[in-house]
């Protein structure tokens, strides 16, 4: 029977994991600064006109924050995933990698909260960390079979 071995390193992806939560927490606590800031009431997930009092501005403003969450939330499933199976293997490099995707997630909520949409690109260095981990994946699921 085979026996799982967990390095002691696979600690810094314990961390990272823990991290997001952090991170993704904040997140949620901004949108909802917002709802108080902009008179969104729940369950309404997006501003429309009769929102914010009426201000067009204020509207995208609200709806960028929102969408920034959103879209965090969209992308943590495969993530937590790439992060998980990408740290067995190579737990330190996974876990950079993954330190390295939330500072991306961090400058991308707080481009797009501008209320410009294309500042949301502040983020996209995170792609690097994103990348990797799925690098990390597919070299230890081929290495996975290769042993078989």
């Amino acid at each position: 029977m085979p026996v799982l071995k967990i390095d002691p390193e696979y600690g810094y992806v314990v961390l990272t994991a823990t991290a997001t939560a952090f991170v993704f927490t904040w997140m949620g606590f901004r949108v909802g600064g917002a709802r108080k800031k902009y008179g969104v009431q729940y369950p309404k997930l997006y501003a429309d006109a009769s929102d914010c009092g009426g201000k067009q501005q204020d509207i995208n403003t609200f709806n960028c924050i929102q969408r920034a969450h959103q879209n965090s939330l969209e992308n943590l499933p495969q993530f937590l995933a790439l992060l998980v199976f990408g740290g067995a293997n190579y737990p330190a490099i996974a876990a950079l990698a993954g330190v390295i995707y939330l500072a991306g997630r961090v400058a991308y909520v707080l481009g797009y909260s501008t209320g410009d949409p294309k500042k949301r690109n502040w983020g996209a260095f995170g792609y690097i960390g994103l990348l990797t981990l799925v690098g990390l994946n597919v070299h230890t699921g081929l290495a996975l079979l290769q042993s078989h």
